[in-house]
């Protein structure tokens, strides 16, 4: 039998990429990498392990990807100029590295000496300043509990160029200053630093203070600054409800209650069935427990703690499991100990209805050992520390004016004579008139076919827009290439396509034959929006398949 060892490597690769996520494509992936090695193929080797970083990525498991990045690095030192022609994967590559390189402050499985190496190599590339490098350092400096490095870090970082490709989401980027100023004890400066991500979302007017005149104040000072953050954000399809969970403690301690109240209310929304959020749920508990929303808190842990048994990482399982512990503490203390919540069944622990008092003790237990293992790793005490801090707060001596809290488990009323549209930052079902609306908004003629698809024609192509799934919220986009080919250049389709595959992340190509003697090259993306989609990023997914649809059809165009 012919197995893909024994073909070529670049059809054993094209193989592999075509699997289904999963341990087996993970494992080709690292045979075909180590094959490539053996047999002196260093540009088959960096590609099988961009493909398997990404493949650990996608399945969430970040910490793997820490050796392939390094095999990749030890590659390019043996052939300095393999990816010189290649710049988007050289920064491909440099993404990975800064990507490995937060995987140490996500999980003690990766060694600091290899965080610092991965970190070091990339300094020596972009250079000590550059924003990548100075938020790696100033995050890893407060993963470790040196305040002052990390503060020094922190100037460097803000300074930088926060569009840098390399750096990550610059939507992003405030929630993460705001979140190392939240735990240096500043929210008024943490408040600050979110206001680019905030930008739009409608609050509040409060009356005004003191603390409020200073947190105008340093929101305007910062303002220049954050002109970039501020575009960042708004392309950005994580914002602003990242950030108002990031902001949710800082409102709190300085007063803000309504606001804290109303962000809570609109992120948790969102954050309450995506997966990906959970390393923000631990904000939402620690609200309701430091707010008084008990009843609420522990309705929210009951929702979530399955998926502690199944978390994004160790960080944020110790940080939910403490916010959790925190929560049942305070709910014992009011009298609500012997309240009942049941917890699913995992490897080798049985379902059970536990007494929200015992459930705090087990919370308890897993945030300091998972703590203990952080610091065994680092040789400090810091992360420890941090999480007995967490376990000793206690409610806001002052009067804390929230709504009540059957208001905030109730979606806004609408009025049914004026439903309105959503907002453009508002998520909500994806539906026919949502696509209609994205496509009036581009200003470009478009056909609407009995069907319900949704068709134009761009440049050398035409794509069609249609609404799958069972509920109608899955975004296809199919992309037809003008130019045919005769059916006797097949195997000259296929490589085209399994370039385009292998060297483009979007769309998927493919070829079709219709039976008329000609080859239809053609390619698809799908999105799915079963969680909602806002009319502004739905208006970012159209214009990314138009774009890189049209790219697909000029590329077949081009061909001899």
């Amino acid at each position: 039998m012919t197995t893909a060892r024994d073909r070529g490597l670049a059809a054993a690769l094209a193989d592999a990429r075509d699997r289904p996520d999963g341990a087996e494509r993970c494992a080709e992936l690292e045979r075909i990498a180590s094959r490539a090695d053996a047999t002196g193929d260093p540009r088959t080797a960096l590609s099988a392990r961009l493909a398997l970083v990404e493949a650990y990525l996608h399945r969430g498991e970040r910490w793997r990807a820490v050796e392939p990045v390094r095999r990749m690095r030890a590659t390019l030192a043996g052939h300095p100029g393999l990816l010189d022609a290649r710049p988007d994967e050289l920064t491909r590559l440099r993404r990975h590295q800064r990507q490995a390189v937060e995987a140490s402050f996500g999980t003690p499985r990766v060694g600091l000496d290899q965080a610092r190496s991965l970190l070091d190599a990339l300094a020596a590339e972009l250079g000590e300043d550059a924003a990548p490098v100075a938020e790696l350092r100033c995050r890893l400096a407060d993963h470790l509990g040196d305040e002052p490095a990390a503060r020094r870090a922190y100037e460097r970082w803000s300074a930088a160029d926060a569009t840098d490709p390399v750096g990550g989401c610059a939507g992003c980027a405030p929630a993460r200053r705001a979140d190392l100023l939240a735990g240096w004890g500043e929210p008024d400066a943490a408040l600050a630093a979110l206001a680019p991500a905030l930008t739009g979302w409608a609050e509040p007017q409060a009356p005004s203070t003191r603390r409020g005149e200073r947190q105008a104040a340093a929101a305007g000072a910062t303002a220049g600054a954050a002109a970039g953050a501020t575009a960042g954000a708004a392309a950005c399809t994580d914002q602003p409800e990242r950030a108002l969970a990031v902001g949710l403690l800082p409102w709190l301690r300085t007063g803000a209650v309504t606001r804290a109240a109303r962000a809570h209310v609109r992120a948790y929304r969102r954050h309450r069935g995506e997966r990906t959020a959970f390393p923000l749920l631990a904000a939402h508990l620690r609200f309701c427990a430091l707010g008084g929303y008990l009843h609420r808190g522990l309705e929210i842990l009951t929702e979530q703690l399955p998926e502690l048994d199944r978390p994004a990482d160790d960080l944020s399982a110790m940080e939910f499991a403490a916010a959790g512990a925190l929560l049942c503490g305070l709910a014992t203390e009011s009298g609500l100990g012997g309240r009942r919540i049941h917890r699913p069944g995992h490897g080798p622990r049985p379902a059970a209805e536990v007494d929200v008092a015992t459930l705090g003790t087990q919370l308890q237990a897993l945030a300091t050992a998972l703590a203990g293992s952080f610091d065994a790793r680092n040789g400090t005490g810091h992360q420890s520390g941090r999480i007995a801090s967490w376990l000793a707060e206690r409610p806001l001596a002052a009067p804390v004016s929230l709504a009540a809290e059957s208001e905030l488990d109730e979606e806004p009323e609408a009025d049914p004579a004026e439903p309105g549209p959503p907002g453009p930052e508002e998520p909500a079902p994806l539906d026919a008139a949502m696509l209609a609306a994205a496509l009036d908004a581009r200003g470009e003629p478009y056909t609407a076919e009995p069907d319900g698809t949704l068709a134009g024609r761009w440049g050398e192509a035409t794509i069609q827009f249609r609404l799958l799934g069972r509920q109608g919220d899955v975004l296809h986009a199919r992309v037809v290439a003008q130019r045919r080919l005769p059916a006797g250049r097949r195997a000259e389709a296929y490589a085209f396509c399994n370039a385009w595959n292998h060297d483009r992340l979007l769309p998927a190509a493919y070829v079709h034959e219709p039976g008329d003697g000609t080859l239809v090259l053609a390619a698809g993306v799908s999105t799915d929006l079963s969680c909602g989609v806002a009319p502004a990023q739905l208006a970012v997914l159209v214009a990314a398949a138009v774009r890189t649809g049209t790219a697909y059809a000029e590329a077949v165009a081009a061909l001899p």
